[in-house]
C-alpha cells in the first residue's frame, strides 16, 4: 500500500506541465474578461480612446487625484496620463500573453504588480480600509474577502507561471523549441 502511494505521488511530482498548463486554464477561466471588461471601462471614444483614457479610468486609479480637481483630467499631469494609458494597456496585453503562453513568466510577474497595486489603491484610494469585510484577514472564517483572501489566490496562481512558466501548450514552448540551445 505505501509503495503504491509513493509511485503514484512519485508520479504527480514529476508532473510539472500539469500545474503550469492548470494555472493557466484556470486565469483564463476566472480572470481574463475581469480585467478585459475593466480595460473596456477605461477606454476613451474610438481609436483615440486607447490614448486618451477616460474620465472614468482616472477616477478608477486616482480616485482622489480625480476629486482634488473635480474630475478634470485637464488638471492633471502627464504622469497621471502614462499611468492611466500604462494601466488600461496592461489590463489586456497582460492577460493576453498569460493566455497565449507568450512572455509567460514576465508578464505574469506584470500582473503580480498590476494586482498588488490595484489592491494598494482599493484599499487607499477608494477607503477599502474602511471596510473590515472588503480588506478581509487571513486565518478567519470568511474566505470572501476582495483583497486578502480572493487577491491571494489570483498571486498565487500568477506566482506558480513565474516559477513554473507556461506549460507545453504555449507559445513559449513552441518558440524554445525553435531556438537551438546554446
Amino acid at each position: 500500500m505505501i509503495s503504491l502511494y509513493a509511485s503514484v505521488t512519485h508520479r504527480l511530482s514529476q508532473a510539472d506541465w500539469l500545474l503550469a498548463t492548470l494555472a493557466r486554464l484556470i486565469f483564463a477561466g476566472t480572470l481574463l474578461m475581469y480585467f478585459w471588461v475593466s480595460g473596456l471601462t477605461k477606454l476613451g471614444e474610438g481609436f483615440k480612446g486607447l490614448f486618451q483614457p477616460s474620465v472614468g479610468a482616472y477616477a478608477q486609479i486616482f480616485p482622489k487625484a480625480m476629486e482634488a480637481v473635480t474630475f478634470d483630467t485637464s488638471q492633471l499631469s502627464i504622469f497621471h496620463w502614462a499611468v492611466v494609458v500604462a494601466g488600461t494597456w496592461a489590463e489586456f496585453i497582460l492577460p493576453a500573453l498569460i493566455v497565449l503562453g507568450l512572455l509567460t513568466r514576465l508578464s505574469a510577474l506584470g500582473m503580480i504588480g498590476f494586482v498588488v497595486v490595484q489592491s494598494l489603491t482599493d484599499l487607499f484610494g477608494h477607503g477599502g480600509l474602511e471596510h473590515k469585510e472588503t480588506f478581509g484577514a487571513w486565518f478567519d472564517r470568511f474566505p470572501d474577502s476582495v483583497i486578502l483572501d480572493q487577491r491571494s489566490f489570483w498571486v498565487f496562481v500568477l506566482l506558480v507561471l513565474v516559477v513554473k512558466g507556461a506549460g507545453p501548450l504555449s507559445l513559449d514552448n513552441a518558440l524554445r523549441k525553435r531556438i537551438p540551445e546554446a
